[in-house]
């Protein structure tokens, strides 16, 4: 099994597999448009613009799990990026990223890549983890998504390499990027 064996609705309704993604360099994410790591939309961008001619996409697909950072209809969450951060990568409708009724492509892509914990020598890091142990100590148990902007790298044959918490800025992510390209 890999990516290519679900199907997700644009952020406009249309259904597509991501099949039409083979042979390219993914990142996913999961976004929101009033979360603290919300700026992230302007190095995912820039990220795109970047390594997209080299066959290199990002699929964002916007969740209003977290703290209700995201309440917004998929209209305006796509007229938000667009104004906002002219974000021109792929994005897909809202849906639910962790429990019982997370989207099947998100359930897959933390099986293949569990949480490692965030990083504590990180202030961000160190943040979200003290929020999450504060607010939400339930979002810590598992590999689940724990927060918005959580990041996978996909390769060219599908496959998970590697997860990226929410405190990893995009451009961090670059030189993985440049790898699998």
């Amino acid at each position: 099994m890999s990516i290519y064996d679900f199907k997700v609705k644009t952020i406009d309704g249309e259904e597509i597999s991501l099949e039409e993604y083979k042979g390219k360099v993914l990142l996913i994410a999961n976004t929101a448009s009033k979360c603290g790591f919300t700026p992230q939309y302007k190095d995912l961008q820039k990220l795109y613009e970047q390594y997209n001619s080299q066959g290199f996409e990002i699929l964002g697909f916007p969740s209003n799990q977290f703290a209700e950072q995201e309440p917004g209809s998929n209209n305006e969450v796509k007229t938000f990026c667009e104004i906002n951060y002219g974000v021109k990568f792929p994005m897909f409708e809202k849906i639910e990223v962790r429990g019982e009724n997370a989207h099947p492509l998100f359930k897959y892509l933390t099986e293949k890549a569990p949480f490692k914990g965030f990083d504590l020598e990180d202030a961000t890091g160190k943040f979200l983890h003290t929020h999450l142990v504060n607010n939400f100590p339930d979002y810590l148990v598992g590999d689940s998504i724990k927060w918005n902007f959580t990041k996978f790298l996909i390769n060219k044959e599908g496959n998970v390499v590697a997860r990226f918490e929410s405190p990893v800025e995009p451009m961090d992510i670059a030189p993985e990027v440049e790898k699998l390209l």
